[in-house]
């Protein structure tokens, strides 16, 4: 039987001692967060990421478009933004309206205010290895496994997935910690074969069910990033058959309740550390 990776345990935690070291700042960090249109599933992330703000004592700002706003008006406000002093961090909620190009508006964004680690000239500073913020989820699971003595030095790290948002920065951030890193993706031709080798296995490729046990190497921990919603009973799924895995996986994480309350306790410690830089806390203020 596998361990279970309490993401919802361990963001709670974090969120605590980033409120306790928020209170001991001169000004309340501040973010703000655009989002366009009426997905759900946007709105209810949003929600949530409010509620964290309110937890950890944070600002936060909310700014609702309709799916008719102008690219030059949503534009506009990501400017005013860059130049607010009480604003540390700047969010724009992804998906986009297929009208917008989402590169032009994340581009748009004060590199150092952009809290998602998504700009160009961030995503530079993560190859060379001199970033200072890691993109949310990514992070969250790296810190899910330090806090369960999960090693990456010297082991096989498989990547199901290559999103610029996960996949990509993931295999990064594991490199970054000597793991042997194989990326798989919809033309990798064996799937199967690749993710036995893994000691770590990490799923994000939106696929319900995709990852079966005889897909697990005995022992591997794995984590599972995807939030799917089953078409029979409306509820969250991942793309791991987690009922069967957990008997083999040494380590494993829920969906819902693991990969993803850990990104959300990753973007308030994004804003925390952009907001101790602003404050001149850190190098680079």
């Amino acid at each position: 039987m596998s361990t279970i990776l309490d993401g919802k345990a361990l963001a709670a935690s974090i969120r605590g001692k980033i409120r306790e070291e928020a209170a001991r700042l001169p000004r309340r960090p501040g973010i703000a967060v655009l989002l366009v249109g009426e997905d759900p599933a946007s709105e209810l992330y949003v929600k949530n990421k409010a509620k964290d703000c309110v937890e950890c004592g944070f600002l936060s700002q909310l700014f609702d478009f309709p799916d008719t706003v102008s690219e030059e008006e949503l534009l506009g406000t990501v400017s005013k933004l860059n130049a607010d002093p009480a604003i540390d961090g700047v969010l724009v909620q992804l998906p986009l309206p297929a009208c917008m190009s989402e590169r032009r508006i994340i581009e748009a964004i004060a590199p150092e205010k952009d809290v998602d680690a998504f700009h160009p000239l961030n995503v530079g500073r993560m190859v060379h290895g001199d970033s200072l913020l890691w993109p949310c989820t990514p992070s969250g699971i790296a810190v899910m496994l330090d806090s369960y003595a999960i090693p990456v030095d010297g082991k096989i790290c498989v990547m199901v997935g290559r999103s610029d948002i996960v996949g990509k920065p993931m295999g990064l951030l594991l490199l970054r910690r000597h793991g042997t890193v194989i990326y798989c993706h919809r033309h990798t031709p064996d799937l199967a074969a690749m993710t036995r080798q893994a000691d770590i296995l990490i799923v994000a490729a939106g696929r319900q069910g995709l990852i079966r046990a005889d897909m697990v190497k005995p022992g591997a921990a794995v984590v599972d990033v995807a939030m799917n919603r089953d078409p029979v009973t409306g509820k969250f799924t991942g793309d791991v058959c987690f009922d069967e895995v957990k008997d083999i996986a040494s380590f494993i994480t829920p969906v819902p309740g693991g990969v993803g309350p850990m990104t959300r306790a990753m973007l308030m410690q994004n804003v925390l550390t952009l907001a101790k830089r602003h404050m001149g806390l850190l190098p680079g203020a």
